[in-house]
């Protein structure tokens, strides 16, 4: 998932000016002192201390409660992958430094408002804010939780927005035959959503058998690529590979659609276009998170579509794509297990004190 460019964070230097949580106690009228993520060169990342003004009319400054990693993205920004062309298409709202590095990147943040508009303060929000610590927006860059979503759940809204898109753009219709493959967070999301389509037969396909179990607890089929079902009406594409694109290719039903998810950053991909893929006029679309899809851009402005995204957060059941919190100071040390080729995270919470 790839975000539009918005408003950007200003970054003072680097500076050893001790913890987040002592910065937290200064007095109310001061600069505060946190903590971001930066990405500094391939494969490493390190935490910098930073100055967050006090805000300013229409700002609220909001102390981070959690926020999560997106592998597929944040993997290529941590491999330095992301193509030339697209250093502008890239960049996240309120990323500061520029890529390859370093850069501060990410864009699924959750906590609460303590300073800003009276009608914010105290209240939980998300926002499309790297991983930080605390931090000053524009008080229309936050959007509310709704009641009966938690914080920690909170995190996917990012996710949740992008498989919310991709329905739109397949437009699924009730009763369809329905694969997605590769099951992480966006892949399970996808799944989730076209489930709720009546009469929809969904199928997530993954090669890690062990997820079958968290498909099961969204109410979802599970297979491996070898039992992948064939026929589909409509196949979804989120793995990120070569092969789960040949695996979507096979899925597809005569005049089916193919509907792409991964982005490959700046890998070359060897589709499964040869063989029959003309002559059963097969198609391939791509779905991107950083328009609406077209039959609904003209009544939903990307807010609005963030706010419906996070009100599908309600179902409980979706706490099984979470991982098992990672403490924000212990992030850098575990971001290559979490993001190299090995990783198996869901959508991995990281947790700030």
């Amino acid at each position: 998932m790839s975000i539009g460019a918005h408003r950007l964070s200003s970054v003072c230097e680097e500076a050893n000016l001790g913890s987040n949580v002592e910065a937290m106690d200064r007095e109310p009228g001061h600069d505060t002192v946190t903590r971001a993520l930066w990405y500094v060169a391939p494969g490493q990342a390190a935490l910098r201390d930073e100055m967050t003004p006090v805000p300013g009319p229409g700002e609220v400054l909001v102390q981070t409660r959690y926020s999560a990693l997106s592998r597929g993205t944040e993997s290529l920004v941590f491999r330095g992958a992301v193509p030339a062309s697209e250093h502008a298409r890239m960049r996240a709202p309120f990323q500061a430094g520029a890529f390859p590095f370093p850069v501060k990147y990410g864009y699924a943040a959750v906590g609460t408002v303590t300073a800003g508009p009276d009608d914010l303060v105290g209240r939980a929000v998300f926002v499309l804010h790297p991983h930080q610590s605390a931090f000053v927006v524009p008080a229309e860059a936050v959007v509310a939780l709704p009641a009966g979503v938690p914080l920690r759940r909170a995190v996917l809204a990012a996710n949740m927005e992008t498989a919310l898109n991709a329905l739109w753009d397949a437009a699924v219709l009730p009763g369809s035959r329905v694969a997605v493959i590769g099951a992480g967070t966006v892949g399970a999301l996808v799944a989730w959503l076209a489930g709720h389509v009546a009469g929809a037969q969904v199928t997530a396909v993954d090669v890690r058998p062990e997820r079958a179990a968290i498909l099961s607890a969204l109410g979802v089929g599970f297979a491996v690529p070898g039992n992948a079902p064939a026929d589909c009406d409509l196949v979804f594409h989120a793995s990120a590979t070569p092969e789960g694109l040949a695996t979507a290719v096979a899925a597809a039903g005569d005049e089916a659609t193919i509907v792409e998810l991964s982005w490959y950053g700046d890998r070359a991909v060897m589709a499964a276009l040869g063989g029959a893929f003309h002559s059963r006029r097969l198609r391939l679309i791509a779905s991107q998170v950083g328009g609406v899809a077209p039959s609904m851009r003209a009544r939903w402005p990307h807010r609005r579509r963030l706010a419906q995204a996070m009100a599908l957060l309600v179902d409980a059941r979706l706490d099984a794509l979470l991982e098992p919190d990672v403490p924000f100071e212990d992030l850098p040390a575990a971001l290559p297990a979490l993001l190299g080729p090995g990783g198996a995270a869901m959508c991995q919470v990281v947790a700030y004190s």
